[in-house]
């Protein structure tokens, strides 16, 4: 493998939805030994701010506005050799990846990505890397979509912006009963914080029990229960055969009309179309949701007008620091390649 020398970069920013940054080497290594990497979905253009590129010798192109399809994914990749995903934004399946011929190395960030197929990797030969992982961030924003839901922050803010004063009476969250829907690692800090609220914490997964729901200081109860009994319910799980569709109509229909519904986890473990319904006749005071069926969220999707939901774009990870750690194990993970040593490898 070709050695590579000490890098300047030069970015150079393009209204295209990409931010090109050419590495240029001081030596005299011919730029057609030059990796060529595009990093992935960095809708908020800070990839190049947030690691040390430069001592990977390579032109490296940053793309900010996601792909349309499968073809425009293969349209605007094919020439690259590594390319650097944020998370499950772009789909890398196995008719995707045949046709990304020059492809060597997908770095992704987090350590899983479902939106990768690992087996048609492995049988091309490309090598896929993932990054270290935070589940704080993401526990964070649980709790500032709940506290915005139950304080209705939006209304109050927009009041005042609009010169008014109080508009709503707020639900308090003191002595009522959170509900957990998946008790893991995110889960269980979810549940934590509920606590240091004064708030009664519930959990139900399928393979959740009471000794290990105990641990947390929460009581393990049967899913019919989760439902009817949650003022706050927060969905916790990872997306799979067993949790798609998971939270349908007749879940909503059993929930408190009081009740709050947020799902920081995936879309699709609550029936998006039954939602819709249940928001639009108000059988749940609110949803707080951050994730969807289709992302990013089409601009006329009904969600989006209703005013009893909250919601934001897949932000519960997106924090400087997590951003930090990403960036900075992809560099890592590129120059392993580079060596012949690849690290953090997905399997």
């Amino acid at each position: 493998m070709a050695s590579y020398g000490i890098a300047i970069v030069v970015l150079l920013l393009s209204t295209s939805g990409t931010a090109r940054v050419r590495l240029h080497s001081k030596g005299d290594l011919d730029v057609t030994e030059r990796m060529k990497i595009a990093i992935l979905d960095d809708y908020q253009n800070v990839a190049a701010g947030l690691a040390n590129w430069d001592g990977l010798d390579a032109e490296i192109v940053v793309f900010t506005k996601p792909f349309a399809d499968a073809d425009e994914v293969v349209g605007r990749l094919t020439g690259f050799d590594v390319l650097v995903a944020m998370r499950e934004r772009t789909r890398f399946t196995a008719e995707v990846l045949e046709r990304l011929t020059d492809l060597r190395l997908l770095v992704s960030t987090g350590p899983v990505n479902a939106a990768i197929d690992l087996a048609a990797a492995r049988k091309l030969g490309i090598t896929v890397c993932g990054t270290g992982y935070d589940s704080h961030p993401t526990a964070e924003h649980t709790w500032a979509l709940i506290l915005g839901a139950a304080r209705n922050l939006l209304s109050e803010a927009a009041s005042m912006r609009g010169g008014g004063w109080q508009v709503s009476v707020a639900t308090g969250l003191h002595g009522k009963t959170l509900g957990v829907l998946g008790l893991g690692r995110l889960g269980s800090m979810v549940a934590r914080i509920g606590q240091a609220f004064g708030m009664t914490t519930i959990a139900w997964s399928q393979n959740l029990t009471r000794e290990k729901a105990a641990e947390h200081g929460v009581r393990a109860v049967t899913k019919e229960q989760l439902f009817a009994e949650s003022d706050v319910l927060s969905v916790h799980l990872v997306l799979g055969e067993r949790t798609r569709g998971l939270v349908g109509a007749a879940q909503l229909r059993s929930m408190k009309p009081t009740a709050i519904l947020v799902n920081t986890s995936r879309g699709p473990i609550i029936n998006e179309d039954a939602l819709v319904e249940t928001l639009r006749e108000a059988r749940i005071h609110r949803a707080a949701i951050d994730v969807f069926d289709t992302e990013p969220l089409p601009a006329d999707h009904p969600l989006r007008s209703l005013p009893n939901a909250l919601l934001t774009g897949h932000v519960g990870y997106v924090s400087r620091e997590l951003y930090e750690t990403f960036y900075r194990d992809a560099v890592e993970d590129i120059a392993a390649f580079q060596a012949g040593t690849p690290i953090r490898l997905m399997e």
